[in-house]
C-alpha cells in the first residue's frame, strides 16, 4: 500500500515538473504546441521550395509555391490556429503580404510597375529573369519567412541559394 502512494505521488511530482518544464520552453523560446511545431515544419519545406523555385528561373514553380504558402503564413499571422508570439505573429502577416503581392505581379507581369519598393537585400543574390521583375519582394519574403521560422523553431537552416560567384580582379 505504501508503495503504491509512493508511486502516485511520484508520477504527480514527475508531470508537475514536466508541465512546468514545457511551459518555460514554449514561454522562453518562442516556441508553441506539436501544432505550431508542424506549422513551422510547412514554413520551412515551402521556404526552401520556393527559393529552389525562383532560383532556377521556375516562374510556375514560384507561383506555386507562393500558393501553398500563404495560407500557412495567414493562419500563423491571425493567432487563432497556432499559439505564437505577436512579432512572430506580425512578421507572418507581412511575409504573407509579400507572398500575395508577389504571386498578384507574377500572374500579371504588366503589373510589374506596381512593384513594393523595398529596399534590396545584399545577403541574398538577385533572381534570374524573369523573376526578377520582383527580385526584391521576393528576396525579403524569404528574409521575413527565415526570421519567421527563427521565431517558431529557434533556429532557422540557411537558404538554400547560389553562393554569388567573386569576380576576379586583375
Amino acid at each position: 500500500m505504501l508503495g503504491k502512494f509512493a508511486r502516485v505521488i511520484a508520477v504527480a511530482v514527475a508531470g508537475s515538473v514536466l508541465a512546468m518544464g514545457g511551459a518555460g520552453v514554449a514561454a522562453a523560446g518562442g516556441k508553441g504546441t506539436s501544432s505550431t511545431q508542424a506549422a513551422a515544419e510547412q514554413v520551412l519545406q515551402l521556404r526552401d521550395q520556393l527559393a529552389r523555385a525562383a532560383y532556377a528561373g521556375d516562374v510556375a514553380g514560384t507561383q506555386r509555391s507562393l500558393g501553398q504558402m500563404s495560407p500557412v503564413l495567414g493562419d500563423l499571422a491571425a493567432g487563432q490556429k497556432y499559439s505564437i508570439q505577436s512579432d512572430a505573429q506580425q512578421t507572418a502577416a507581412t511575409s504573407n503580404d509579400y507572398a500575395t503581392e508577389a504571386s498578384r505581379i507574377l500572374a500579371d507581369p504588366s503589373k510589374a510597375g506596381e512593384v513594393r519598393q523595398l529596399p534590396p537585400v545584399p545577403d541574398i543574390p538577385d533572381l534570374p529573369p524573369p523573376l526578377n521583375i520582383v527580385s526584391n519582394l521576393l528576396k525579403n519574403l524569404l528574409k521575413t519567412v527565415t526570421g519567421l521560422l527563427a521565431s517558431l523553431l529557434g533556429s532557422a537552416p540557411p537558404l538554400p541559394v547560389p553562393v554569388p560567384v567573386p569576380v576576379p580582379v586583375h
